[in-house]
Protein backbone atom coordinates (compact mmCIF):
# COMPACT_ATOMS: atom_id res chain seq x y z
CA UNK A 1 0.00 0.00 0.00
CA UNK A 2 1.54 4.01 -0.56
CA UNK A 3 1.25 6.34 1.76
CA UNK A 4 -0.96 9.12 1.06
CA UNK A 5 0.90 12.27 0.30
CA UNK A 6 0.18 14.83 2.32
CA UNK A 7 -1.86 16.73 0.15
CA UNK A 8 -3.81 13.82 -0.91
CA UNK A 9 -7.42 14.59 -2.20
CA UNK A 10 -9.73 13.36 0.73
CA UNK A 11 -12.46 11.14 0.08
CA UNK A 12 -15.86 9.83 1.21
CA UNK A 13 -16.97 7.12 -0.35
CA UNK A 14 -20.94 6.90 0.00
CA UNK A 15 -22.39 3.40 -1.80
CA UNK A 16 -24.98 0.58 -0.33
CA UNK A 17 -22.98 -1.91 -1.94
CA UNK A 18 -19.38 -2.93 0.35
CA UNK A 19 -17.71 -4.52 -2.99
CA UNK A 20 -17.75 -1.26 -4.71
CA UNK A 21 -16.47 0.63 -1.71
CA UNK A 22 -13.93 -1.69 -1.36
CA UNK A 23 -12.60 -1.66 -4.52
CA UNK A 24 -12.32 2.03 -4.35
CA UNK A 25 -10.54 2.04 -1.40
CA UNK A 26 -8.15 -0.82 -2.37
CA UNK A 27 -7.27 1.10 -5.99
CA UNK A 28 -6.93 4.38 -3.88
CA UNK A 29 -4.51 2.88 -1.30
CA UNK A 30 -2.19 2.44 -4.25
CA UNK A 31 -2.43 5.69 -5.91
CA UNK A 32 -0.44 8.15 -3.47
CA UNK A 33 -2.34 10.96 -4.19
CA UNK A 34 -6.43 10.07 -2.96
CA UNK A 35 -7.39 8.52 0.44
CA UNK A 36 -10.65 7.29 1.67
CA UNK A 37 -11.13 8.94 4.94
CA UNK A 38 -14.24 7.44 5.52
CA UNK A 39 -17.34 5.18 4.28
CA UNK A 40 -20.84 5.02 4.30
CA UNK A 41 -23.24 2.62 3.24
CA UNK A 42 -26.66 4.88 3.57
CA UNK A 43 -27.34 8.26 2.48
CA UNK A 44 -28.11 9.53 5.69
CA UNK A 45 -24.57 8.20 6.87
CA UNK A 46 -23.11 9.72 4.19
CA UNK A 47 -24.21 13.15 5.27
CA UNK A 48 -23.71 13.03 8.98
CA UNK A 49 -19.69 11.54 8.19
CA UNK A 50 -19.23 14.38 4.97
CA UNK A 51 -20.22 17.23 8.00
CA UNK A 52 -17.63 15.20 10.15
CA UNK A 53 -14.82 14.49 7.96
CA UNK A 54 -14.72 17.24 5.84
CA UNK A 55 -13.39 15.38 2.77
CA UNK A 56 -12.54 16.88 -0.58
CA UNK A 57 -14.68 14.81 -2.25
CA UNK A 58 -17.81 12.27 -1.82
CA UNK A 59 -18.30 9.50 -4.22
CA UNK A 60 -21.89 9.50 -4.28
CA UNK A 61 -24.46 6.04 -4.94
CA UNK A 62 -27.58 7.88 -6.00
CA UNK A 63 -29.83 4.28 -5.23
CA UNK A 64 -29.97 3.47 -2.04
CA UNK A 65 -31.96 2.58 0.56
CA UNK A 66 -33.62 5.28 3.20
CA UNK A 67 -32.42 9.21 2.02
CA UNK A 68 -31.08 8.40 -1.52
CA UNK A 69 -27.76 9.87 -3.22
CA UNK A 70 -30.30 12.91 -5.00
CA UNK A 71 -31.04 14.28 -0.85
CA UNK A 72 -27.76 13.20 0.27
CA UNK A 73 -26.27 14.72 -2.31
CA UNK A 74 -28.52 18.26 -1.41
CA UNK A 75 -27.72 18.23 1.93
CA UNK A 76 -23.86 17.88 1.58
CA UNK A 77 -23.16 20.63 -1.30
CA UNK A 78 -25.26 23.31 1.00
CA UNK A 79 -23.76 25.93 2.76
CA UNK A 80 -20.61 28.10 1.67
CA UNK A 81 -18.12 25.57 1.95
CA UNK A 82 -19.97 23.17 0.45
CA UNK A 83 -18.05 19.49 -0.10
CA UNK A 84 -18.00 18.61 -3.87
CA UNK A 85 -19.85 15.68 -4.74
CA UNK A 86 -19.21 13.23 -7.49
CA UNK A 87 -22.28 11.02 -8.23
CA UNK A 88 -21.80 7.26 -9.66
CA UNK A 89 -24.60 6.70 -11.93
CA UNK A 90 -25.42 4.37 -15.28
CA UNK A 91 -26.86 5.35 -18.55
CA UNK A 92 -30.35 4.12 -17.68
CA UNK A 93 -30.47 6.22 -14.62
CA UNK A 94 -30.97 10.07 -16.51
CA UNK A 95 -33.77 11.03 -14.30
CA UNK A 96 -31.85 10.71 -11.17
CA UNK A 97 -29.23 12.52 -12.77
CA UNK A 98 -31.26 15.42 -13.52
CA UNK A 99 -31.89 15.70 -9.99
CA UNK A 100 -28.17 15.39 -8.86
CA UNK A 101 -27.65 18.40 -10.87
CA UNK A 102 -30.22 20.02 -8.90
CA UNK A 103 -28.89 18.92 -5.81
CA UNK A 104 -25.40 20.43 -6.38
CA UNK A 105 -23.24 17.44 -8.33
CA UNK A 106 -19.95 19.09 -9.15
CA UNK A 107 -19.75 16.17 -11.84
CA UNK A 108 -20.60 12.47 -12.72
CA UNK A 109 -19.00 9.16 -12.93
CA UNK A 110 -20.51 6.09 -14.36
CA UNK A 111 -19.97 2.76 -12.85
CA UNK A 112 -19.03 1.13 -15.77
CA UNK A 113 -16.15 3.45 -16.74
CA UNK A 114 -12.75 2.23 -16.10
CA UNK A 115 -11.45 2.28 -13.05
CA UNK A 116 -8.50 4.58 -14.28
CA UNK A 117 -11.02 7.18 -15.06
CA UNK A 118 -13.50 7.31 -12.38
CA UNK A 119 -10.25 7.68 -10.40
CA UNK A 120 -9.33 10.65 -12.57
CA UNK A 121 -12.52 12.27 -12.30
CA UNK A 122 -12.08 12.32 -8.33
CA UNK A 123 -8.58 14.07 -9.60
CA UNK A 124 -10.86 16.57 -11.79
CA UNK A 125 -13.67 17.24 -9.17
CA UNK A 126 -11.35 17.71 -6.66
CA UNK A 127 -9.16 20.26 -8.89
CA UNK A 128 -12.69 21.83 -9.95
CA UNK A 129 -10.75 22.05 -14.02
CA UNK A 130 -12.98 20.09 -16.17
CA UNK A 131 -15.81 18.21 -16.76
CA UNK A 132 -16.16 14.40 -16.55
CA UNK A 133 -16.96 12.18 -18.79
CA UNK A 134 -17.62 14.97 -21.59
CA UNK A 135 -19.62 12.75 -23.81
CA UNK A 136 -22.09 11.65 -20.83
CA UNK A 137 -22.05 15.24 -18.55
CA UNK A 138 -22.74 17.02 -22.22
CA UNK A 139 -25.94 14.96 -22.76
CA UNK A 140 -27.08 15.25 -19.70
CA UNK A 141 -26.43 19.00 -18.79
CA UNK A 142 -28.25 19.66 -22.49
CA UNK A 143 -31.20 17.62 -21.42
CA UNK A 144 -31.16 19.51 -18.09
CA UNK A 145 -30.97 23.00 -19.38
CA UNK A 146 -34.27 21.81 -21.47
CA UNK A 147 -36.27 20.64 -18.83
CA UNK A 148 -37.82 23.05 -16.57
CA UNK A 149 -36.82 23.13 -12.75
CA UNK A 150 -40.23 21.68 -11.32
CA UNK A 151 -39.62 23.28 -7.94
CA UNK A 152 -41.52 26.62 -7.79
CA UNK A 153 -38.87 28.36 -5.31
CA UNK A 154 -36.01 27.95 -8.03
CA UNK A 155 -37.32 30.71 -10.90
CA UNK A 156 -35.87 30.23 -13.80
CA UNK A 157 -36.61 34.11 -15.16
CA UNK A 158 -32.40 34.38 -14.70
CA UNK A 159 -31.97 32.87 -17.95
CA UNK A 160 -32.57 35.84 -19.50
CA UNK A 161 -29.78 37.79 -18.17
CA UNK A 162 -27.93 35.84 -16.49
CA UNK A 163 -24.69 37.18 -17.81
CA UNK A 164 -24.80 41.28 -16.58
CA UNK A 165 -21.67 42.42 -15.18
CA UNK A 166 -19.35 40.37 -17.38
CA UNK A 167 -16.94 41.38 -19.78
CA UNK A 168 -16.83 40.51 -23.52
CA UNK A 169 -13.57 38.52 -22.79
CA UNK A 170 -15.44 36.77 -19.80
CA UNK A 171 -18.39 35.64 -22.27
CA UNK A 172 -16.01 34.00 -24.63
CA UNK A 173 -14.41 32.02 -21.72
CA UNK A 174 -17.89 30.99 -20.32
CA UNK A 175 -18.63 30.18 -23.97
CA UNK A 176 -15.58 27.46 -23.99
CA UNK A 177 -16.23 26.54 -20.94
CA UNK A 178 -19.99 25.83 -21.96
CA UNK A 179 -17.55 23.50 -24.60
CA UNK A 180 -16.01 21.51 -22.42
CA UNK A 181 -12.92 23.64 -23.13
CA UNK A 182 -10.41 22.94 -19.76
CA UNK A 183 -8.23 26.50 -18.70
CA UNK A 184 -5.34 25.15 -21.01
CA UNK A 185 -7.31 24.61 -23.68
CA UNK A 186 -9.10 28.15 -23.56
CA UNK A 187 -5.84 29.30 -23.10
CA UNK A 188 -4.60 28.20 -26.53
CA UNK A 189 -7.79 29.21 -28.53
CA UNK A 190 -7.66 32.72 -27.05
CA UNK A 191 -3.79 33.54 -27.06
CA UNK A 192 -3.82 33.88 -23.10
CA UNK A 193 -1.40 32.51 -20.87
CA UNK A 194 -2.84 29.43 -18.63
CA UNK A 195 -2.80 31.65 -15.47
CA UNK A 196 -5.21 34.62 -17.28
CA UNK A 197 -7.75 31.48 -18.56
CA UNK A 198 -7.70 30.95 -14.47
CA UNK A 199 -8.66 34.44 -13.46
CA UNK A 200 -11.30 34.32 -16.02
CA UNK A 201 -12.91 31.17 -14.70
CA UNK A 202 -12.40 32.39 -11.05
CA UNK A 203 -14.33 35.91 -11.65
CA UNK A 204 -16.89 33.92 -13.78
CA UNK A 205 -17.64 31.76 -10.17
CA UNK A 206 -17.45 34.65 -8.43
CA UNK A 207 -20.07 36.74 -10.72
CA UNK A 208 -22.51 34.49 -11.57
CA UNK A 209 -22.33 32.47 -8.21
CA UNK A 210 -21.37 29.22 -9.56
CA UNK A 211 -20.30 26.18 -7.79
CA UNK A 212 -17.97 24.82 -10.38
CA UNK A 213 -17.83 24.03 -13.81
CA UNK A 214 -21.10 22.31 -14.25
CA UNK A 215 -22.67 24.86 -13.16
CA UNK A 216 -20.56 27.44 -15.74
CA UNK A 217 -22.07 25.28 -18.73
CA UNK A 218 -25.52 25.08 -17.16
CA UNK A 219 -25.70 29.02 -17.45
CA UNK A 220 -23.63 28.89 -20.62
CA UNK A 221 -26.53 27.18 -22.04
CA UNK A 222 -29.24 28.79 -20.48
CA UNK A 223 -27.80 31.98 -21.82
CA UNK A 224 -27.73 30.90 -25.57
CA UNK A 225 -23.86 30.67 -25.27
CA UNK A 226 -23.61 27.38 -26.34
CA UNK A 227 -26.25 24.74 -28.69
CA UNK A 228 -27.37 21.86 -27.11
CA UNK A 229 -26.51 18.66 -29.10
CA UNK A 230 -28.89 16.62 -30.50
Amino acid sequence: MTVPSVDAVRVLLVDDQPLVRSGLRVLMADTGDLEVVGEAGTGGDGVRLAAELRPDVVVMDIRMPGMDGIEATRRITAGTEAVKVLVLTTFDEDDHVYGALRAGASGFAVKDMAVEEILAAIRVIAAGDALIAPGVTRRLIADFVRTPAPAPDAPRERAAQPLAGITEREREVLTLVGRGRSNSEIAAELFISAATAKSHVSRLFTKLGARDRVQLVITAYEAGLVSAPR
